[in-house]
Order: structure tokens, then sequence, then C-alpha cells
């Protein structure tokens, strides 16, 4: 198996979640033999020879993040300019978010089962994961052990039956938090997250607060 992935997020690849995911699923490709190639859409120089690697080949993986129900808008202008193909060719998808729960998410992947249609290709699935904010600000270990579940995915989509099967519908985890839980989630963002994101912005030269309304200010 040859696949072509596509990193679908607007994020330069330096700062790309989607980029180190995707560096843990292709280890589990190589694992079972298969072969890749990558390329980013946040390049648009590129945008020409992406087109052409989808056109020469048969499995196309394209992996982005849910940004609030909403998939980016580079990847759907990067879409309109794909040609229509057959059956022959296979795209799936992988839809990362920083959302815990499932269902977050299954907005995302309706709209994404629809594309392989429009674009007259067969539909190779969606593997869908959330709890993925901030991977690219670990540090090497924990963003390797962050990412490390992927190369098992990467392993079973090498096997040939997209994602299809239970292991990637189990791989989604939890479709809704239990009320304990959210409860508690809640409390954390409110206490201990907040200060780290406050700590975050303050290193990138933020000085006002996060919930300040600045369209109220007179």
């Amino acid at each position: 198996m040859h696949v072509v992935i596509i990193n679908g997020s607007p994020r330069v690849q330096k700062y790309s979640n989607t980029e180190k995911i995707i560096a843990s699923f292709v280890k589990g490709l190589s694992e079972k033999g298969a072969s890749f190639e990558t390329y980013a859409i946040s390049n648009r120089r590129s945008w020409e020879m992406i087109r052409e690697a989808y056109i020469k080949n048969g499995e196309i993986l394209i992996a982005l993040p849910l940004y609030v129900e909403c998939v980016p808008g580079l990847l759907l202008e990067f879409l309109e300019a794909l040609p229509k193909k057959d059956e022959h060719t296979r795209l799936s998808f992988l839809l990362q978010s920083g959302f815990m729960e499932g269902c977050q998410l299954r907005c995302g992947e309706e709209f994404l089962a629809k594309l392989p249609g429009y674009l007259g290709v067969c539909y190779g699935g969606c593997l869908v994961k959330g709890d993925n904010f901030g991977i690219r600000m670990l540090d090497g270990e924990k963003q390797e052990q962050a990412t490390r579940p992927y190369q098992a995915m990467g392993e079973l989509f090498a096997e040939g039956d997209g994602f299809f099967r239970e292991e990637a519908k189990r791989f989604t985890g939890p479709e809704y938090l239990s009320l304990p839980m959210r409860l508690m989630m809640q409390f954390v963002f409110k206490t201990f997250a907040k200060k780290m994101f406050q700590k975050a912005a303050a290193s990138w030269g933020c000085n006002m607060p996060l919930d300040k309304k600045v369209w109220e200010t007179p």
C-alpha cells in the first residue's frame, strides 16, 4: 500500500498538532510495510504538487483539525481545486480536535463522509479523536506519549480496511463524559487551566486579562 497523506491544517507544520499526529501515524504504516508521502496545505506553493499526487494515487488520507465544529476554510478552498476521479481512488480522513468528547466531532465527521461522493471517489472512513489540544506545546517525551496511540491506527490502516473496523471506532474514546468528569473539567478550566493560559499569553506578549471585553472599552 502507498498512501498520500495531506495535512489539512492551516497552521504551518512547525506549529501543527495534526503534523505531530501524522508523524506517529506513519510509523504504524511503516511497521506494516506501507509506503507514504506527506504534504501540507499550509504551504500554498505546494498545492499543485499535492493535486498531482492526488490525481496519480489511489489511496488518499486527509488529516485535519476541527475548530469549534468547523472544517478549516483553507482545506475547503484546496478541495475545490481537486478534479473528480472514480471509485478506484479511496479517500479517508483523520479528524482530530481539542474537545475530549466524541460527540463534539460528529458534525464534522458527517460532513467529511459526504466529500468523497462529490469527488466521485470511495469513502474509506474517518478516524475520530479528541483531547489533542496543545500537543505541539508538550516536550519530546510527553508529546510522544500523547501521539503514540496513532501509531497503532497507522498499522490498522495499512491492513487495508480503512477506518471501518471496531478498533477504529473504539479509538474515539468516550462519546460523552460522565457528569462527575464534566464538573471536574469545569473546575479545572476555571482555575488551573485559566492560569496556564494566562501564563502562555504573557509569554507571547499579551498584557491584558484573557477575559477582558475589549469591545466594551471606551
